[in-house]
């Protein structure tokens, strides 16, 4: 028999691992603790077309890691005349919304990020999301703009712990979902059984029976191809856009009123020119450019300024307005001190006759913290150029302009702060930004963040919920490598192939 480390480096190597933050649980005894957002026909101004509330749509688009969201956010740009020709389509290339350098390396969604499409006389504000559960904070973040989402599930895997993530945070807030079987055209495709566990899952969610009389549409993102049956697709994303547009709510607005205006900051963006500007969904009332307006926040004092400049997103880019309405999804400028979490309103009159801030974005609370600081090793100042503890201070605490999810505390050192984020990978991103940027880091190693319960007083930590699919020769190293770390066993069995085993 082969020694155990050479099964386990074996097993290691055919694992198909997929995990999600889940919650806190009691940890085991005797384990190490340092290792550890009345409907009205109201309407929001696009250049000189004037849109109804009734004619927009705003999604999310919400998966697991890897299931196609991007792709198929890609099929629907490329088939609602957003780029002019083949050839421009063709220089965008494919995955056009992961922009950033990393989001290209690693192949996976980091930022969540804002477009919008026309079809049919209906605009479709659209956001992509994360599908890495380390990232889940920019889903809980553009939630606040939506009034729907498209659930997209893979046709053969179905639905993974981060679906069940973002779906809870979906329902919740009382959306319609769009259930999107994607990759079908995988020779493996097996769409019934995805379905039954999509509704198996809703069930367990407590969907209400609304939610649950879910609409379900069959796509092929990378061959822009969908139908509302899996042996019946049309060569196109009609289908899609059409389910859009019926299964889900236009916005809902209580008035248009200008003094009833109410924007709850969902992000961040900077401009060279016009320095930091929000974006926000209109939830009431109207704004227009060179209004005096606020921001507010139930914990904090007002802060007043005056509208510079009025955007609404435009296919991947914006387009600067005089006006829009409730339901729209603007960005704006003319304050300096935007923070994620503000509501905008007016501040006409000296603000008497104002609206209340909206309640502020809730995120789920970090799990491992890491010490970033000043550099000291013999090898200091030989790569980057930002060295001082001033700097990375100042870096650090300008991250929490826009990552919602991440934490950052001083520490009894005046060189290193405590940095804790979602997951390893979320703090692996950011500190990978800051070297590029030219930033030189000392890391110490990560740390599971421990927590009291408030009801039991018992000590809790994060735990995740895992599913390997592994050939079955290796099944019982995999258990065992989990037995090491106090895994606990929910189900096992060979998956629809009979090649593989899922623990």
């Amino acid at each position: 028999m082969a020694p155990y480390w050479k099964q386990a480096a074996a097993a290691i190597a055919a694992i198909s691992t997929i995990s999600a933050v889940t919650g806190f649980v009691t940890p085991f005894a005797g384990r190490p603790t340092a290792c550890q957002a009345p409907r009205m026909s109201d309407t929001a101004v696009l250049d000189d077309v004037a849109i109804s509330s009734d004619n927009i749509r705003n999604i999310a688009v919400i998966a697991h890691v890897d299931h196609g969201k991007t792709t198929l956010v890609d099929a629907l740009l490329r088939q609602t005349n957003v780029f002019r020709d083949e050839a421009q389509a063709d220089e965008a290339g494919v995955r056009v919304m992961d922009s950033e350098d990393q989001e290209r390396e690693r192949g996976i969604t980091i930022l969540a990020k804002n477009l919008a499409v026309m079809r049919d006389g209906v605009k479709i504000n659209i956001m992509d999301t994360p599908g890495h559960a380390d990232f889940g904070g920019e889903v809980e973040r553009v939630l606040n703009m939506c009034d729907g989402v498209l659930l997209v599930v893979d046709s053969v895997e179905g639905p993974k712990p981060q679906t069940r993530f973002v779906l809870d945070k979906a329902l919740r807030r009382g959306f319609k979902v769009v259930v999107v079987v994607n990759k079908i055209d995988r020779p493996a495709a097996r769409p019934d059984y995805v379905v039954d566990k999509v509704f198996d899952l809703m069930m367990e969610l407590g969907a209400t029976d609304e939610q649950i009389d879910f609409t379900t549409v069959f796509a092929s993102g990378l061959q822009g191809t969908s139908g509302m049956d899996p042996d019946e697709l049309t060569p196109d994303m009609k289908p899609l856009f059409e389910a859009v547009k019926d299964c889900i709510d236009a916005p809902t607005v209580d008035s248009t009123e200008g003094s009833k205006l109410q924007c709850l900051v969902s992000n961040i963006d900077y401009d060279n020119f016009k320095g930091k500007m929000g974006i926000a969904r209109i939830t009431n009332g109207s704004i227009k450019t060179g209004q005096p307006v606020a921001l507010a926040h139930p914990d904090k004092p007002k802060k007043t300024g005056r509208l510079t400049s009025l955007y609404v997103f435009d296919n991947l880019g914006k387009r600067e307005v005089q006006s829009a309405s409730a339901g729209e999804i603007i960005m704006f400028s003319g304050l300096d001190n935007i923070e994620i979490g503000d509501t905008l309103i007016t501040n006409e009159g000296g603000g008497a006759d104002a609206a209340g801030p909206l309640p502020p974005i809730a995120v789920e609370l970090p799990t491992v913290r890491m010490t970033l600081g000043v550099n000291k090793s013999p090898l200091a100042g030989r790569e980057g150029k930002f060295l001082t503890s001033r700097m990375i201070r100042d870096r650090l605490f300008k991250e929490l302009d826009r990552n919602v999810a991440l934490q950052v505390e001083e520490t009894d050192s005046a060189d290193k702060y405590a940095v804790s984020g979602r997951g390893q990978l979320h703090l692996t991103v950011l500190i990978e930004t800051m070297r590029r940027e030219g930033f030189e880091l000392e890391v110490g190693p990560p740390v599971v963040i421990f927590k009291e319960n408030e009801e039991t007083g018992q000590t809790e930590e994060p735990f995740e919920m895992v599913e390997v699919r592994v050939p079955e020769e290796y099944s019982g190293s995999v258990i065992d490598l989990f037995n090491t770390r106090n895994g606990e066993l929910q189900d096992m069995g060979l998956d629809d192939s009979g090649e593989a085993m899922s623990v």
